[in-house]
């Protein structure tokens, strides 16, 4: 069946950042799977965040038609880059199931590398990712000004690319957007504290906006607190379908839509 034809009946989602190599659901991915597919997930992105979570995470992407990867240092795992773990993970980038490079970014709110070996790392992986001709997936924590800079200074992107896990301001959406990049929306936005979320995604255009769950953290709203997996992502497209007053299945088509245009997804008529 044509995904339009599925969108008729039922609202389809793509996870645009999912951890399912990660415990606990690398314990049971079947289960994450299927579980995805009966809630109307119709594809799952699964990040690899250093080069044995990156090979864990394609291992997964054999087992299942509609798992595709994407793979990089985290800023976390930035002080382990070097000229031959670079090349590993180009080499793991280079699997035919990878459509983006990434994780990759700044983390300043945890530091659990050195701030200058993170701005290394990821200036690297973004020359990389362009030699790559992949999107990119940036993660920005308490570094938004810092991480815009460098991709500015990187521009153009003619793979495009995306700010995970939007945690940013009104001002940060608008350098993104500007750079040709869209913004992925996870769980947070269902929590009762995050006005400044929802009004920022009331703001922008719904051409840019994807979903995540950025699974197995980060649960929404009732399930805060708990463990977070793809089948959840629907609660966070309710949100954001009554942040911008329209239809969960108008959201949710519009958003898979743009995923597969940027991740390039084999999936037809959306």
């Amino acid at each position: 069946m044509k995904l339009s034809d599925l969108q008729k009946e039922q609202p389809i989602f793509i996870d645009t950042h999912a951890h399912l190599e990660l415990e606990p659901l690398v314990l049971d991915p079947g289960g994450v799977v299927d579980r995805a597919g009966a809630a109307g997930v119709a594809a799952i992105i699964c990040v690899g965040i250093d080069l044995d979570d990156a090979a864990e995470a394609l291992r997964i992407v054999e087992r299942f038609d509609n798992v595709y990867g994407a793979v990089g240092f985290h800023p976390h795992n930035a002080k382990d880059v070097t000229d031959s773990s670079l090349e590993n993970m180009a080499e793991l980038a280079e699997h035919p199931g990878v459509v983006a490079y990434g994780e990759i970014g700044l983390d300043f709110f945890r530091n659990l590398s050195p701030q200058g070996r993170q701005k290394a790392a990821f200036s690297e992986q973004l020359a990389l990712a362009k030699d790559l001709h992949k999107p990119v997936v940036i993660h920005l924590r308490n570094a938004y000004m810092e991480g815009l800079d460098m991709l500015e200074q990187f521009a153009p992107f003619p793979a495009g690319g995306v700010i995970h896990c939007f945690s940013g301001n009104r001002k940060d959406a608008e350098r993104a957007l500007d750079l040709g990049f869209y913004i992925s929306i996870p769980g947070p936005i269902t929590y009762k504290k995050n006005q400044g979320l929802r009004s920022i995604v009331s703001g922008l255009p719904m051409d840019r906006i994807l979903l995540e769950t950025d699974c197995p953290f980060l649960a929404p709203e009732p399930f805060r607190g708990k463990n977070n997996e793809p089948a959840l992502i629907g609660h966070t497209a309710t949100k954001v379908a009554e942040v911008r007053g329209m239809s969960l299945k108008e959201v949710a088509r519009i958003t898979t839509a743009n995923a597969i245009r940027l991740f390039g997804l084999p999936l037809s008529g959306a």
